[in-house]
């Protein structure tokens, strides 16, 4: 029957098309790919703003332990990573956490232990940052430890280092802005404190000379290019020269950025920074403001374990627009590194209590949802590292730091990564389903067919 069977074609390919349809709305997810966020922040002028256009701050605090606890083969995190413990940061009215990072787990080279690094550890950190924008946080990721050529970079050898080492820091921030660039919730920082080093070293790197030896420091011209040419867009802070505190010489030295998405880093700690005495405030940071820059006090704090000093700068910070995230959501004894909390359902330290209540007392800069998003990010592509041998390790002087020796990982590897992303089982099912009208059809044409051709 000629016209049952155009009639029957036609319907086959009505149906091809309805089943096309539903395919191209099925998202697969990619292993060890970081998925974008809801959450957006750009730099508009000289403030930031969120996917909707309103003015918000980055308000919030640092969470010490993924720099560290991977090296020392203790897992990713210090203490819990879960979503309660963000819930408590939650109940502070937190907008932002700094989540520092160590170069050799995140590219799993120089000895860092499997378990916890490569791609498990990038899968936790992902995991981390889902949980932190299902919050409502944005996440500021940084270079915190590193190491030049095969020295490890871990307590001894990657604390507190001069600078980025050009060995392997590009290599890193391609590999993290690659995985991290279609999540404009996440804003990079470039490295953690540089010091000891001349400002033009600063910005386009030099040859360093320590208890190690001799080696190659990355400037940040060198950095952000590497996140740029990647194609990632996302807000970069890059940290002042001196340990992070010497603000106002940064816009002297400021790198050129394609697409003007970079703010000033600074660290400002009472007493020992000069520019944290309240008289010098202003005197500080006017340069950089000045020139139409946000300023981001990625890490601050006071070492009496007490708010004096808090209460004078929060204040202060806010009437000039700076944002900050505190030092540290951490647990650590010795409260003068300093620490926020006795516990990690939120229980203040005295130090904390000045910080919570005052963020408490804050409205109106915090981000709103914008539209969801599907894409997913590629894969991050192996990046080719030097191995060459260097001198004798020496453990950095750290005065702000401290190596945690508490807190295993509460997170397995393959338990991050389902908190992360979703399984590649329902994508497959709903495959299935898309398809099975077609096939049906199909095989309703091939009956006819059949019996038509029959004597």
């Amino acid at each position: 029957m000629p016209g049952a069977d155009a009639g029957a074609r036609t319907v086959v390919r009505r149906i091809a098309i309805a089943s096309l349809l539903a395919l191209l709305t099925i998202s697969i997810p990619v292993a060890g790919t970081a998925a974008a966020s809801s959450l957006s922040i750009r730099i508009a002028g000289n403030h930031f703003v969120d996917g909707n256009g309103r003015t918000v701050r980055l308000l919030g605090v640092n969470r010490s332990g993924t720099e560290y606890e991977c090296m020392a083969n203790n897992g990713f995190f210090d203490g819990p990573g879960d979503a309660a413990s963000i819930a408590a940061m939650a109940s502070w009215n937190i907008d932002a956490v700094r989540v520092p990072l160590n170069e050799d787990c995140w590219l799993g080279i120089n000895g860092a232990p499997p378990a916890y690094s490569g791609a498990n550890y990038r899968n936790a950190i992902a995991a981390y940052v889902s949980r932190l924008h299902a919050a409502g946080m944005y996440a500021i990721v940084d270079l915190h430890w590193n190491a030049q050529g095969s020295l490890k970079a871990d307590g001894n050898t990657g604390q507190g280092r001069d600078m980025a080492d050009a060995d392997h820091s590009p290599a890193y921030w391609s590999s993290v802005a690659t995985f991290f660039r279609n999540d404009h919730g996440v804003i990079f920082d470039l490295f953690n404190e540089p010091h000891d080093i001349s400002w033009d070293c600063w910005l386009h790197g030099c040859t360093v000379s320590d208890g190690t030896g001799s080696w190659q420091a990355a400037g940040m011209q060198t950095l952000l290019s590497a996140v740029r040419s990647t194609g990632a867009t996302n807000v970069v802070t890059l940290s002042s020269d001196g340990w992070g505190g010497d603000i106002p010489q940064w816009i002297n030295y400021r790198p050129n950025d394609p697409v003007h998405q970079i703010a000033a880093g600074w660290h400002v700690y009472y007493p020992e920074t000069w520019w944290s005495d309240p008289s010098r405030l202003n005197q500080g940071v006017g340069p950089v403001l000045a020139a139409g820059i946000p300023i981001v006090a990625t890490e601050m704090g006071e070492h009496d374990c007490a708010g004096g000093w808090l209460n004078q700068f929060l204040p202060w910070a806010d009437s000039r627009g700076i944002s900050y995230t505190a030092w540290t959501w951490d647990t650590w004894p010795d409260c003068s590194n300093p620490v926020l909390i006795t516990n990690y359902n939120g229980t203040p330290t005295g130090y904390g209590v000045a910080f919570r209540d005052h963020l408490r007392s804050l409205s109106g800069f915090h981000p709103s949802l914008s539209r969801s998003a599907t894409v997913v990010v590629r894969p991050t592509a192996k990046v080719a590292v030097s191995t060459t041998a260097s001198a004798v390790a020496r453990k950095a002087p750290i005065e702000q730091r401290r190596v945690g020796t508490v807190g295993k990982i509460t997170d397995a590897p393959l338990a991050a990564i389902a908190k992360a992303q979703p399984t590649l089982l329902p994508a497959l099912i709903a495959i299935a389903v898309a398809l099975a009208p077609l096939l049906a059809a199909l095989a309703i044409v091939y009956r006819r067919r059949r019996r038509s051709a029959s004597p």
